[in-house]
């Protein structure tokens, strides 16, 4: 029953290969192709790499903007995916959200495994195949990655799906699949391209993949090569920090300067209407725990800045604060904010949405703003917090994190001179939050940093200082997700995580 279940998923896997088909080209295969006349033109080979990149379609909004909700940054309108329970500390094995990455990463590794051991009966040119190749495993590499920073080691499958020899396969360890990940990243950044450019735009590209690596050796806190690998990025020449941070999330801005790795949407096959839903509904719910964590225009904390008041809590602020979040009083959509408009917390998110501050709420239902995975600010925050931590804060720590706060539309100070490491440390990760916020990257960053006992745990407060939820964290147990109950089920060679049992 078991390996029929996992062929009936390995056909599904398959079948998306051969259906998920817009491509660059744009092909339209899905009504002429079968299993017996694919994979052996180039044609095909687009098709079937397009259906590798439709698995991050769960991306767009599930596996990014939600995971800020199990923080202190946010809180969800109510109880769907799981959200809610997990950054109480009630998730189960059987939570929504668990389940749903695990299946989506299985998904889109089972696509590029698909892919990549087909690709060697496609008759086309070696060097596009090459790269075509490094695309597919940039991607089976970051499906991995999101598997291993949830789960810690799981089934290392390279191979293309196969019941009779995958279906009841042990975990590896975390070790070995982060091996497997770095492998990849450098056997794509070999092939790929440094840019593409009119249709092409939006593959991977070789800046992709170096950066991807930067990120997966920081959360390994291999800093040495992690600074390494985002140096690597900064050398290329290919990427520099958008002007606008308000819009370069937008649909105008597709593809700016900053983008180094985005999923692309287009109306109406690949439209989203999620920059709606977010004002509609109220999520996520920003919390006055991140608010409080921008600094004042001085550079100095609301602690410390006399320029600071708290009748007027949100003048004199961090311009990114405005940027990225609505707040009471303040114009958004044509009128000015009132409780009613952000009734879970008092605050909305802005980042994300087309919506103007002066601009009535527009007709169009769905929008094709692309959803940016990796960009060049995360480049430069990874290489401060690498370099910080193998060498000290010298001198190109501070100009990394001095960029960011240069924006044009921003122009915070610069950072104190003088830090000791220990200092540089605390200005790193503040910067992180602030700059990458909403973007799903601070779960991770709590849990590798070993954090989130502290700042996931107790009462989290609303606008007024009003508690509106409480964070727990349990250490013994939450710094990993439990392995989901059906997998377990399906698979008996499958251990559970410490204290999930």
């Amino acid at each position: 029953m078991k390996r029929k279940i996992y062929k009936l998923l390995c056909v599904s896997v398959a079948c998306m290969c051969l259906t998920s088909c817009d491509s660059w080209l744009d092909v339209d295969p899905s009504d002429k192709y079968s299993t017996e006349t694919f994979w052996k033109t180039e044609e095909h080979a687009h098709a079937g790499l397009m259906g590798c990149y439709n698995a991050l379609m769960p991306w767009r909004s599930l596996h990014t903007m939600e995971f800020d909700m199990l923080t202190a940054n946010a809180m969800p309108y109510n109880e769907a995916n799981g959200t809610q329970a997990i950054g109480k500390g009630e998730h189960l094995s059987t939570t929504a959200l668990i389940g749903s990455l695990w299946k989506n990463c299985y998904t889109g590794i089972g696509r590029a495994n698909t892919f990549i051991a087909n690709m060697p009966t496609v008759e086309m040119e070696e060097k596009a195949k090459n790269e075509m190749i490094g695309e597919a495993k940039f991607l089976r590499a970051f499906f991995y990655l999101n598997m291993v920073d949830k789960f810690g080691g799981v089934p290392l499958i390279t191979e293309a799906p196969n019941a009779d020899t995958q279906a009841e396969l042990p975990r590896n360890s975390k070790e070995e699949v982060v091996d497997q990940i770095l492998k990849d990243l450098d056997d794509a950044a070999a092939v790929l391209p440094k840019s593409y450019s009119g249709s092409d735009l939006g593959r991977v590209t070789k800046g992709a993949a170096l950066a991807l690596k930067a990120r997966v050796l920081l959360y390994n806190s291999r800093w040495v090569e992690a600074a390494k690998a985002a140096k690597e990025v900064m050398d290329l020449g290919e990427y520099k920090l958008f002007d606008d941070y308000r819009h370069f999330f937008s649909e105008a801005n597709k593809h700016n300067c900053e983008v180094i790795f985005n999923i692309e949407t287009r109306i109406p096959e690949f439209s989203t209407n999620y920059d709606q839903d977010i004002w509609r509904l109220n999520r996520p719910a920003p919390l006055k725990e991140l608010v409080d964590t921008y600094l004042c225009t001085d550079g100095k904390t609301i602690e410390e800045s006399p320029l600071y008041n708290p009748a007027q809590p949100y003048e004199n602020r961090d311009p990114r604060l405005l940027k990225s979040i609505v707040c009471i009083g303040y114009p958004y959509l044509g009128m000015t904010i009132t409780k009613e408009n952000v009734a879970t917390t008092g605050f909305g998110v802005k980042k994300y949405t087309s919506y103007e501050d002066d601009v009535t709420i527009p007709l169009v239902e769905r929008s094709a703003f692309n959803f940016i995975l990796i960009r060049y600010a995360e480049v430069l925050l990874t290489y401060a917090e690498a370099q910080n931590e193998a060498n000290g804060p010298d001198q190109s720590v501070y100009d990394a994190i001095n960029q960011l706060r240069k924006r044009p539309d921003i122009n915070m100070p610069e950072v104190p001179k003088g830090l000791t490491k220990d200092q540089m440390r605390n200005v790193v990760r503040r910067e992180r939050r602030i700059e990458l916020t909403f973007e799903g990257l601070y779960y991770s960053d709590i849990l590798r940093w070993k954090t989130a006992e502290k700042e996931n745990n107790g009462m989290m407060h609303n606008n007024e200082g009003i508690a509106v939820v409480e964070r727990s964290f349990n250490p013994k147990r939450d710094y990993l997700w439990p392995i989901p109950y059906n997998q377990i089920v399906l698979n008996p060679n499958l251990e559970q995580n410490p204290n999930w049992d």
